[in-house]
């Protein structure tokens, strides 16, 4: 398979129907998703939230994305994309339906919370591209599926607004239809991919790893590492219910807050035990070089994506309001219009990414993206309400271009790890990405928006240091164990 060729638009090619089937999964569960953002004008004008209390729903919107994208990897490792891809179309939908008919903020809330479970559907397609696509193609496959799915956010903001304007001539709260119509289409499209999509090509093996838990490891030092970067995962949804304590908007309780934050610091130390208990008695055995893989290689990814998605979901998530604000004093419609078009770029720049990564390095378009973020944001955090909106306009599309292309070329690398955890390792960076956006949220909550761009900035240009110094290139063959216990070589640069 690695011979043929990859042609975008040719249906007669089994494995391009399977990424076209992935991305629109993905695009509806974004669209589904980010729904919030762009009808959040109309959802404040419904419930009379105040901005604090808008705000706390924008962090309740990534919340159960982190663990949900570390479970569903593990998940879908064992039991395969198309299972997992169909069942969360279909809960997600109920979920967004849940949404729409809320009555009291707290209903909103906690529809907003369960909504969250919607974002880990990226990791699923990420393991069912990487089954399907020869690892020379993989970048600029991923990048497509990536960056098309990504774009459901970006017609969310274009189409949501002008939707519940229509529906407002049915019922009351018109944002109420638009939303329902994402949950009911998700629920259709659940059966549509269980029908249409298989989890291999025929006649290839589908990889499991040899037990549900923690991630393989295959050095000491490496589950230490991995014990170390599982503590922001941690951290975030510690952050995330301090805001939604009395200390942000009461919507938890001192009481409450305490009790997850003890929850959390047990779930922690039983990480950690569990990381140690699932990979000491292998590394005691002592793993075969053929078998070995740098854990450092997930870490780099996990960073590279908190500053690049994990930036890209904060500032969707927080362009709507800034643009409404009395500063700048646009209409939800064209501040809509101003967060689709940082979205939008995800059509092209996701899958350039991708695609320069399998043609001129992996370490080096990454570094190259990441790097020119820092630039893009550097000039986000100099807009001020004098300057000219189509100045603004090319300051958003040159930032989300390379913010775009650096997620496309973090997923560019994720294939070229270890096959049979390709769904664990999409996981824990996919939720970096997470951690990333609700740290970035949290800086917004108590900032200003040049302060907020400045520090994602700064951040990016920490990590495209941290890639320089410690990402690998991916160069020659991974091992992987085929059922009657022979071993198979896959090529990965």
């Amino acid at each position: 398979m690695s011979s043929e060729k990859f042609l975008v638009f040719d249906f007669s090619d089994p494995k391009t129907r399977i990424l076209h089937y992935s991305w629109l999964a993905f695009f509806i569960t974004f669209f589904m998703w980010f729904c919030h953002a762009s009808l959040m004008p109309f959802i404040v004008e419904t419930f009379g939230l105040s901005i604090a209390e808008a705000k706390a729903l924008l962090f309740l919107n990534v919340a159960l994305t982190i663990p949900a994208r570390i479970f569903t990897g593990v998940l879908v490792d064992k039991f395969g994309p198309r299972l997992m891809f169909s069942l969360l179309l279909a809960i997600s939908g109920v979920f967004c339906m849940f949404f729409a008919v809320a009555q009291t903020y707290e209903q909103l809330a906690a529809a907003r919370f369960l909504l969250g479970f919607t974002g880990a559907g990226f990791v699923i397609g990420i393991r069912l591209v990487t089954e399907w696509f020869p690892v020379r193609q993989a970048g600029a496959a991923q990048g497509i599926y990536g960056g098309w799915g990504n774009f459901g956010a970006a017609i969310a903001n274009f189409a949501l607004p002008a939707m519940a304007v229509a529906f407002s001539s049915i019922i009351t709260d018109g944002w109420r239809g638009a939303v329902a119509v994402a949950g009911i289409v998700s629920i259709a499209y659940a059966f549509v991919f269980y029908a249409k999509v298989r989890n291999t090509p025929k006649g290839s093996t589908y990889f499991s790893p040899k037990k549900m838990g923690p991630m393989e490891v295959t050095s000491y030092g490496d589950m230490v590492l991995y014990a170390i970067m599982s503590a922001p995962i941690v951290l975030a949804i510690a952050i995330i219910c301090w805001r939604l304590s009395p200390s942000g908007v009461s919507l938890l309780s001192d009481t409450a807050t305490y009790i997850i934050w003890a929850g959390l610091a047990l779930w922690y130390v039983w990480q950690v035990i569990s990381i140690y208990r699932s990979n000491v008695a292998t590394l005691k055995e002592g793993v075969p070089e053929l078998h070995r893989y740098k854990f450092k290689q997930v870490a780099m990814l996990d960073l590279a994506y908190m500053v690049t998605f994990g930036s890209e979901v904060a500032v969707v998530s927080m362009l709507p309001l800034m643009f409404t604000s009395e500063a700048f004093g646009y209409t939800p419609a064209k501040a809509a219009l101003l967060a689709g078009f940082f979205m939008a770029m995800n059509l092209i720049a996701r899958p350039g990414g991708g695609y320069l990564s399998d043609k001129i390095g992996r370490k080096k378009t990454l570094l190259m993206t990441v790097f020119l973020s820092a630039v893009g944001y550097a000039g986000m955090a100099m807009i001020t309400p004098e300057s000219s909106f189509a100045m603004i306009v090319a300051i958003v599309v040159f930032s989300s271009f390379f913010v775009q292309a650096g997620a496309g070329a973090t997923f560019g690398v994720v294939p070229t790890i270890k096959r049979r955890l390709t769904g664990q390792i999409a996981g824990m960076t996919g939720a970096y990405g997470n951690v990333g956006a609700a740290s970035f949220l949290l800086v917004n909550s108590f900032y200003e928006p040049s302060i907020f761009f400045t520090v994602i900035s700064v951040s990016c240009v920490v990590v495209g240091v941290l890639l320089l110094i410690f990402l690998d290139e991916p160069k020659g063959q991974i091992a992987e164990i085929l059922p009657d216990g022979t071993v198979q070589l896959i090529d990965v640069g």
